[in-house]
């Protein structure tokens, strides 16, 4: 194949707290411009955040369109949902069970800008 994906683009209106949400999930190191920051986390494509001061928040599953997301996936679920919460993220659902260790699947969060993620059990 001659195609390789390099980046990720992610709209939105704050540029530093959605690239920071990222880094506190995924880790790595963030180069900022005025229009973009760039995160670089081990074993993903760069992350770009790019300035789009009229974006429109998904409303996904009931609204506008989500546009894109991530599936990420961890050992403890529990863990993961503290992290995501700490960093700025927001449940969409299952809500019910995230004090649950012994949960399986997959729940859906949303970042600060309103991108929609899963987190999936990687066990």
């Amino acid at each position: 194949m001659n195609f390789h994906l390099t980046a990720l683009i992610i709209d939105s209106a704050d540029l530093d707290s959605e690239s920071a949400f990222w880094r506190g999930l995924l880790g790595g190191s963030l180069a900022k411009t005025p229009t973009h920051h760039f995160l670089q986390a081990d074993g993903f494509p760069v992350i770009a955040v790019q300035k789009a001061p009229g974006h429109v928040l998904p409303q996904w599953p009931d609204g506008n369109a989500q546009q894109m997301h991530f599936d990420l996936t961890a050992r403890d679920l529990v863990v993961a949902d503290e992290q995501v919460l700490a960093a700025g993220g927001r449940r969409l659902r299952p809500t019910d069970d995230v004090s649950d260790p012994d949960a399986q699947g997959s729940r859906v969060y949303a970042s600060p800008a309103g991108h929609p993620f899963c987190v999936r059990t990687s066990r």
